[in-house]
């Protein structure tokens, strides 16, 4: 049995985190460099998750769905599941996902940080929808 647990706990907090990241520019009691520590956290936390959920989906093709050979790698893992039907959007979204991480490996500032802060939404929703396929129950 797989636990989801580390992935449940990741994803919650990149779910808080990028509500507080798109209320920010609201509030006006941040500056700047509050907005930025908002944005680079959301980063960081889209790291995580996107880390942990590769690694869950590895467990889950060789447990659960009793692949024999699966890569250690995110986007042959992330091409794998696509081929198993685990995504309800196009393989290639994920792999859009796959390349935000990877660029903002170094970088939390300038233009790669804003490509990956405009798809950590679509992220959020992609990964729910992953998680309810491996682990069998819904978001709370």
């Amino acid at each position: 049995m797989i636990d989801y647990e580390k992935l449940q706990k990741s994803l919650k907090h990149l779910e808080l985190q990028f509500a507080n990241y798109q209320s920010a520019k609201d509030r006006k009691e941040l500056i700047e460099i509050d907005r930025e520590a908002i944005a680079e956290s959301v980063i960081q936390r889209f790291e995580t998750c996107y880390d942990t959920l590769w690694k869950d989906l590895k467990r889950y093709l060789i447990e659960e769905i009793g692949l024999a050979e699966v890569p250690n790698s995110p986007k042959p893992i992330i091409k794998l599941a696509g081929q198993n039907s685990l995504f309800a959007s196009p393989v290639e979204q994920w792999l859009k996902y796959a390349d935000a991480r990877t660029n903002t490996a170094h970088d939390y500032s300038g233009e790669k940080a804003d490509e990956t802060l405009q798809i950590v939404g679509d992220f959020i929703a992609d990964a729910i929808g992953l998680y309810q396929t491996m682990s069998g129950t819904t978001w709370e």
